[in-house]
Protein backbone atom coordinates (compact mmCIF):
# COMPACT_ATOMS: atom_id res chain seq x y z
CA UNK A 1 0.00 0.00 0.00
CA UNK A 2 1.50 3.26 -0.86
CA UNK A 3 1.81 5.71 2.47
CA UNK A 4 -0.65 8.74 0.95
CA UNK A 5 -3.28 5.33 1.63
CA UNK A 6 -2.42 4.04 4.78
CA UNK A 7 -4.51 4.99 7.53
CA UNK A 8 -3.66 6.96 10.07
CA UNK A 9 -4.98 7.20 14.85
CA UNK A 10 -3.52 9.27 16.87
CA UNK A 11 -5.53 8.52 19.96
CA UNK A 12 -9.43 8.14 19.09
CA UNK A 13 -9.19 9.74 16.21
CA UNK A 14 -8.75 7.35 13.00
CA UNK A 15 -8.49 8.19 9.61
CA UNK A 16 -8.81 6.64 6.08
CA UNK A 17 -5.76 7.95 4.63
CA UNK A 18 -3.09 10.71 4.89
CA UNK A 19 -4.50 13.37 3.11
CA UNK A 20 -5.47 16.66 4.99
CA UNK A 21 -7.52 19.60 3.62
CA UNK A 22 -6.14 22.17 5.24
CA UNK A 23 -8.24 25.13 6.78
CA UNK A 24 -8.43 27.67 4.26
CA UNK A 25 -10.77 31.18 4.24
CA UNK A 26 -13.65 31.36 2.30
CA UNK A 27 -14.89 35.07 3.63
CA UNK A 28 -18.44 34.10 2.60
CA UNK A 29 -20.38 34.23 5.74
CA UNK A 30 -22.92 36.83 3.74
CA UNK A 31 -24.58 37.96 7.03
CA UNK A 32 -21.84 38.70 8.44
CA UNK A 33 -23.10 36.22 11.47
CA UNK A 34 -20.07 34.30 12.05
CA UNK A 35 -22.42 31.39 11.04
CA UNK A 36 -21.68 28.55 8.42
CA UNK A 37 -24.04 28.66 4.99
CA UNK A 38 -24.68 26.45 2.27
CA UNK A 39 -21.49 27.27 0.65
CA UNK A 40 -19.48 26.05 3.38
CA UNK A 41 -21.87 22.71 3.35
CA UNK A 42 -21.33 22.09 -0.18
CA UNK A 43 -17.78 23.40 0.27
CA UNK A 44 -16.54 20.84 2.73
CA UNK A 45 -18.99 17.67 2.39
CA UNK A 46 -17.78 17.66 -1.43
CA UNK A 47 -14.19 17.46 -0.15
CA UNK A 48 -15.16 14.50 1.85
CA UNK A 49 -17.09 12.83 -1.44
CA UNK A 50 -13.77 13.36 -2.87
CA UNK A 51 -12.17 11.23 -0.66
CA UNK A 52 -9.96 13.23 2.48
CA UNK A 53 -9.19 11.49 5.29
CA UNK A 54 -9.48 15.05 7.11
CA UNK A 55 -10.72 18.02 7.05
CA UNK A 56 -9.97 20.88 8.96
CA UNK A 57 -12.66 23.67 8.77
CA UNK A 58 -11.13 27.42 8.01
CA UNK A 59 -10.09 29.86 10.55
CA UNK A 60 -12.89 30.13 13.17
CA UNK A 61 -12.77 33.20 15.44
CA UNK A 62 -13.54 33.38 19.13
CA UNK A 63 -15.19 36.71 18.80
CA UNK A 64 -16.82 38.71 16.23
CA UNK A 65 -13.65 41.60 16.21
CA UNK A 66 -11.30 38.50 16.08
CA UNK A 67 -12.10 37.82 12.29
CA UNK A 68 -9.66 38.32 9.70
CA UNK A 69 -13.33 39.96 8.21
CA UNK A 70 -16.57 40.63 9.16
CA UNK A 71 -16.91 37.66 6.14
CA UNK A 72 -15.21 35.12 8.00
CA UNK A 73 -16.59 32.55 10.43
CA UNK A 74 -17.10 32.62 14.26
CA UNK A 75 -17.78 30.21 17.26
CA UNK A 76 -18.54 32.79 20.01
CA UNK A 77 -22.28 31.99 20.84
CA UNK A 78 -24.03 28.58 21.14
CA UNK A 79 -26.60 29.91 18.16
CA UNK A 80 -23.39 28.82 16.09
CA UNK A 81 -23.67 25.43 17.11
CA UNK A 82 -26.45 23.47 14.57
CA UNK A 83 -25.27 25.32 11.64
CA UNK A 84 -21.79 23.56 12.08
CA UNK A 85 -23.14 20.39 13.48
CA UNK A 86 -25.05 20.27 9.87
CA UNK A 87 -22.02 20.34 8.21
CA UNK A 88 -20.01 17.87 10.59
CA UNK A 89 -22.27 15.21 10.00
CA UNK A 90 -22.64 15.23 6.54
CA UNK A 91 -18.78 15.43 6.02
CA UNK A 92 -19.18 12.22 8.41
CA UNK A 93 -21.57 10.14 6.15
CA UNK A 94 -18.94 10.03 2.97
CA UNK A 95 -15.79 8.23 6.07
CA UNK A 96 -13.83 11.25 6.07
CA UNK A 97 -13.26 12.94 9.85
CA UNK A 98 -13.37 17.15 10.56
CA UNK A 99 -11.75 19.37 12.49
CA UNK A 100 -12.30 23.04 13.37
CA UNK A 101 -9.04 25.39 13.45
CA UNK A 102 -10.21 28.29 16.33
CA UNK A 103 -8.90 31.57 16.31
CA UNK A 104 -8.32 35.13 17.18
CA UNK A 105 -7.19 37.57 14.15
CA UNK A 106 -5.49 39.92 16.49
CA UNK A 107 -3.66 42.96 14.80
CA UNK A 108 -4.47 41.66 11.64
CA UNK A 109 -8.52 42.07 12.04
CA UNK A 110 -9.16 44.56 8.96
CA UNK A 111 -13.04 44.92 9.90
CA UNK A 112 -12.55 45.70 13.90
CA UNK A 113 -12.70 49.38 14.47
CA UNK A 114 -9.89 48.83 17.01
CA UNK A 115 -8.02 45.46 16.83
CA UNK A 116 -6.47 44.12 19.88
CA UNK A 117 -2.92 42.77 20.16
CA UNK A 118 -0.16 41.80 22.48
CA UNK A 119 1.13 44.93 21.04
CA UNK A 120 0.22 48.51 19.76
CA UNK A 121 2.19 48.12 17.10
CA UNK A 122 0.23 47.29 13.54
CA UNK A 123 0.88 45.10 11.43
CA UNK A 124 2.14 47.67 8.92
CA UNK A 125 1.19 51.13 7.59
CA UNK A 126 -2.11 49.76 5.44
CA UNK A 127 -2.95 47.99 8.63
CA UNK A 128 -4.86 49.73 11.81
CA UNK A 129 -3.11 50.46 14.90
CA UNK A 130 -3.98 47.97 17.20
CA UNK A 131 -4.64 48.16 21.09
CA UNK A 132 -2.80 46.11 23.43
CA UNK A 133 -4.90 43.88 25.59
CA UNK A 134 -4.83 44.26 29.27
CA UNK A 135 -3.54 41.49 31.11
CA UNK A 136 -6.80 40.75 32.79
CA UNK A 137 -8.48 40.94 29.08
CA UNK A 138 -6.16 38.35 27.52
CA UNK A 139 -7.21 35.75 30.60
CA UNK A 140 -10.21 36.93 29.78
CA UNK A 141 -9.54 36.04 26.12
CA UNK A 142 -8.01 32.68 26.83
CA UNK A 143 -11.40 31.56 28.52
CA UNK A 144 -13.45 32.68 24.84
CA UNK A 145 -10.92 30.30 23.56
CA UNK A 146 -12.01 27.24 25.77
CA UNK A 147 -15.88 28.09 25.25
CA UNK A 148 -15.36 27.73 21.84
CA UNK A 149 -13.51 24.58 21.70
CA UNK A 150 -16.72 23.57 23.78
CA UNK A 151 -19.00 24.57 21.30
CA UNK A 152 -16.73 23.01 18.07
CA UNK A 153 -17.00 19.72 20.63
CA UNK A 154 -21.29 19.91 21.02
CA UNK A 155 -21.38 19.88 17.46
CA UNK A 156 -19.41 16.84 16.79
CA UNK A 157 -15.94 17.56 15.56
CA UNK A 158 -13.21 14.86 15.80
CA UNK A 159 -10.53 17.23 16.73
CA UNK A 160 -9.58 20.30 16.68
CA UNK A 161 -6.96 22.94 15.47
CA UNK A 162 -5.65 25.99 17.57
CA UNK A 163 -4.23 28.95 15.16
CA UNK A 164 -0.54 29.53 15.84
CA UNK A 165 0.47 30.85 13.27
CA UNK A 166 0.54 33.20 9.76
CA UNK A 167 1.09 36.42 12.67
CA UNK A 168 -2.09 36.15 14.30
CA UNK A 169 -3.24 36.42 17.69
CA UNK A 170 -1.12 33.77 19.80
CA UNK A 171 1.90 33.98 16.73
CA UNK A 172 1.94 37.75 18.43
CA UNK A 173 1.89 36.94 21.77
CA UNK A 174 4.67 33.98 21.09
CA UNK A 175 7.39 36.34 18.84
CA UNK A 176 9.68 37.61 20.23
CA UNK A 177 9.63 40.50 17.23
CA UNK A 178 6.33 41.26 18.15
CA UNK A 179 5.31 41.07 21.86
CA UNK A 180 6.76 44.24 23.33
CA UNK A 181 4.64 43.47 26.54
CA UNK A 182 5.93 43.65 30.34
CA UNK A 183 3.46 41.75 32.02
CA UNK A 184 3.94 37.89 32.24
CA UNK A 185 2.83 37.70 28.76
CA UNK A 186 6.15 39.37 27.81
CA UNK A 187 8.39 37.64 30.29
CA UNK A 188 7.00 34.01 29.13
CA UNK A 189 6.51 34.11 25.47
CA UNK A 190 4.76 30.65 25.46
CA UNK A 191 2.57 31.59 28.47
CA UNK A 192 -0.28 33.07 26.84
CA UNK A 193 -0.43 29.51 24.06
CA UNK A 194 0.27 27.55 26.89
CA UNK A 195 -3.02 28.39 28.60
CA UNK A 196 -5.31 28.53 26.26
CA UNK A 197 -3.90 24.41 25.15
CA UNK A 198 -4.48 23.74 28.73
CA UNK A 199 -8.18 25.13 29.09
CA UNK A 200 -9.23 24.06 25.52
CA UNK A 201 -8.09 20.51 26.54
CA UNK A 202 -10.46 21.08 29.78
CA UNK A 203 -13.55 20.53 27.81
CA UNK A 204 -12.18 18.52 24.98
CA UNK A 205 -12.66 14.57 25.48
CA UNK A 206 -9.20 13.10 26.69
CA UNK A 207 -9.32 10.47 23.57
CA UNK A 208 -9.39 13.48 21.15
CA UNK A 209 -6.06 14.79 19.63
CA UNK A 210 -5.55 18.74 19.89
CA UNK A 211 -3.60 20.10 16.61
CA UNK A 212 -1.40 23.17 16.51
CA UNK A 213 -0.54 25.46 13.61
CA UNK A 214 2.63 27.34 13.81
CA UNK A 215 4.60 29.51 11.72
CA UNK A 216 8.30 27.35 12.52
CA UNK A 217 10.24 30.48 10.71
CA UNK A 218 9.31 34.06 10.44
CA UNK A 219 9.93 35.67 7.11
CA UNK A 220 10.45 39.43 9.01
CA UNK A 221 13.78 41.08 9.28
CA UNK A 222 14.57 40.00 12.41
CA UNK A 223 11.82 37.38 13.09
CA UNK A 224 12.51 33.67 15.08
CA UNK A 225 14.18 30.73 13.37
CA UNK A 226 13.25 27.09 14.34
CA UNK A 227 15.34 27.32 17.34
CA UNK A 228 12.75 29.38 18.76
CA UNK A 229 9.64 27.37 17.16
CA UNK A 230 11.23 24.17 18.41
CA UNK A 231 10.90 25.42 21.85
CA UNK A 232 7.30 26.57 21.78
CA UNK A 233 6.27 23.53 19.75
CA UNK A 234 8.08 22.00 23.27
CA UNK A 235 6.26 24.11 25.36
CA UNK A 236 3.23 23.35 24.02
CA UNK A 237 3.51 19.57 23.36
CA UNK A 238 3.60 19.66 27.14
CA UNK A 239 0.93 21.53 27.74
CA UNK A 240 -1.02 18.75 25.82
CA UNK A 241 -0.29 19.17 21.94
CA UNK A 242 -0.97 16.00 20.17
CA UNK A 243 0.40 16.98 16.67
CA UNK A 244 1.86 20.11 15.07
CA UNK A 245 0.97 21.42 11.52
CA UNK A 246 4.16 23.24 10.37
CA UNK A 247 3.52 26.60 8.42
CA UNK A 248 5.64 29.61 8.05
CA UNK A 249 5.66 33.58 8.04
CA UNK A 250 2.66 35.51 7.82
CA UNK A 251 4.14 37.70 11.05
CA UNK A 252 4.82 41.59 9.33
CA UNK A 253 5.78 42.37 5.35
CA UNK A 254 8.90 40.19 4.24
CA UNK A 255 12.10 40.93 4.48
CA UNK A 256 15.78 39.31 2.96
CA UNK A 257 14.44 36.37 3.75
CA UNK A 258 11.39 34.92 1.66
CA UNK A 259 9.20 31.96 1.63
CA UNK A 260 10.09 28.93 -1.34
CA UNK A 261 7.66 28.70 -3.86
CA UNK A 262 9.03 25.07 -5.33
CA UNK A 263 6.96 21.73 -4.26
CA UNK A 264 7.22 20.76 -1.03
CA UNK A 265 9.25 24.07 0.71
CA UNK A 266 8.07 23.34 3.67
CA UNK A 267 9.05 19.99 4.67
CA UNK A 268 11.93 20.63 5.90
CA UNK A 269 10.77 22.73 8.55
CA UNK A 270 8.32 19.99 9.52
CA UNK A 271 10.84 17.20 9.62
CA UNK A 272 13.35 19.32 11.73
CA UNK A 273 9.82 19.45 14.58
CA UNK A 274 9.56 15.99 14.11
CA UNK A 275 12.35 14.72 14.79
CA UNK A 276 13.87 17.23 17.61
CA UNK A 277 10.92 16.54 19.50
CA UNK A 278 9.39 13.26 18.56
CA UNK A 279 5.62 14.02 17.70
CA UNK A 280 3.45 13.88 14.59
CA UNK A 281 3.57 16.77 12.51
CA UNK A 282 1.33 17.43 9.25
CA UNK A 283 3.29 19.00 6.37
CA UNK A 284 1.62 21.83 4.37
CA UNK A 285 2.77 23.62 1.08
CA UNK A 286 3.07 23.11 -2.44
CA UNK A 287 2.51 19.50 -1.94
CA UNK A 288 0.26 19.12 -5.04
CA UNK A 289 1.90 16.79 -6.66
CA UNK A 290 1.03 13.28 -5.69
CA UNK A 291 4.45 12.30 -5.84
CA UNK A 292 5.62 14.64 -3.66
CA UNK A 293 3.07 13.85 -1.03
CA UNK A 294 3.71 10.57 -1.26
CA UNK A 295 7.17 10.79 -1.10
CA UNK A 296 7.12 13.16 1.90
CA UNK A 297 5.74 10.34 3.90
CA UNK A 298 7.68 7.80 2.65
CA UNK A 299 10.98 9.53 3.77
CA UNK A 300 9.84 9.38 7.04
CA UNK A 301 9.66 13.51 6.95
CA UNK A 302 6.25 14.07 8.36
CA UNK A 303 2.43 12.20 9.33
CA UNK A 304 0.09 13.59 7.45
CA UNK A 305 0.00 15.60 4.15
CA UNK A 306 -2.19 18.85 3.60
CA UNK A 307 -2.93 19.90 0.34
CA UNK A 308 -4.69 23.34 -0.13
CA UNK A 309 -4.45 25.20 -3.48
CA UNK A 310 -4.40 21.84 -4.96
CA UNK A 311 -7.98 20.54 -2.97
CA UNK A 312 -9.48 24.32 -3.95
CA UNK A 313 -8.86 23.80 -7.85
CA UNK A 314 -10.13 19.89 -7.35
CA UNK A 315 -12.72 18.81 -4.60
CA UNK A 316 -11.49 15.21 -6.09
CA UNK A 317 -7.77 15.62 -5.45
CA UNK A 318 -7.62 12.57 -2.99
CA UNK A 319 -9.21 10.31 -5.39
CA UNK A 320 -7.29 11.44 -8.39
CA UNK A 321 -3.68 11.33 -6.32
CA UNK A 322 -4.99 7.79 -4.56
CA UNK A 323 -5.47 6.53 -8.45
CA UNK A 324 -2.65 8.17 -9.88
CA UNK A 325 -0.66 6.34 -7.37
CA UNK A 326 -2.12 3.04 -7.04
CA UNK A 327 -3.72 2.25 -10.57
CA UNK A 328 -7.17 2.55 -8.82
CA UNK A 329 -9.46 4.18 -5.79
CA UNK A 330 -12.08 3.54 -3.70
CA UNK A 331 -14.56 5.89 -5.62
CA UNK A 332 -18.02 6.75 -4.00
CA UNK A 333 -20.28 3.84 -5.61
CA UNK A 334 -22.35 6.58 -7.75
CA UNK A 335 -18.95 7.68 -9.35
CA UNK A 336 -17.32 4.31 -9.50
CA UNK A 337 -17.19 3.82 -13.06
CA UNK A 338 -15.74 6.55 -13.65
CA UNK A 339 -12.88 5.77 -11.86
CA UNK A 340 -12.64 2.22 -13.51
CA UNK A 341 -10.11 1.61 -16.23
CA UNK A 342 -11.48 0.69 -19.48
CA UNK A 343 -15.12 0.97 -18.70
CA UNK A 344 -17.74 2.99 -20.12
CA UNK A 345 -19.58 5.56 -18.10
CA UNK A 346 -22.42 5.68 -20.95
CA UNK A 347 -26.28 4.40 -19.43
Amino acid sequence: MIHLAKPFQLKGLVLKNRIVMPPMCQCSVWEKDGKPNDWHFVHYSSRAVGGAGLIIIEMTDVEPDGRISDYDLGLWSDEHIPAFARIISEVHKYGAKIGIQIAHAGRKAEDAEVPVSSTDVPFSREFKKPRALSTEEVKEMVVKFKEAARRAVEAGVDTIEIHGAHGYLIHQFHSPLINNRTDEYGKDLARFGVEIIQAMKSVMPENMPLIFRISAVEYAEGGYGLEHAIELCRRYRDAGVDIFHISSGGEAPIGVRKPGTHAGYQVPLARTIKQALDVPVIAVGNLDDPEVAESTLANGDADLIAVGRGMLRDPYWALHALQALEGETEAPRQYQVAFRQGRSAMS
